[in-house]
């Protein structure tokens, strides 16, 4: 039964992968739109350049200090 579980699974996460490939060939998979324009993380990463506690920083942009941090590593 176990096995038979398996293989539904994977032709289920098949179908999904072929779904999501159909979906982008029509434009319509794009993922989520980003917190912060270019403008506002680029003021994101100069304050922080300045020395702005992160937190301070997530406050202030009304996101997570995650977000944050991901901004600062997609600079590098």
């Amino acid at each position: 039964m176990g096995a038979f579980a398996e293989f539904e699974r994977s032709l289920i996460r098949e179908r999904q992968r072929e779904g999501i490939a159909l979906a982008k060939t029509r434009g319509v998979y794009c993922g989520r739109t980003p917190s912060l324009d270019k403008a506002r993380a680029a003021e994101l990463r100069e304050k922080a350049a300045a020395g702005v506690p992160k937190a301070a920083l997530a406050r202030d942009f009304g996101i997570s200090r995650e977000t944050v941090y991901a901004y600062l590593r997609a600079e590098a």
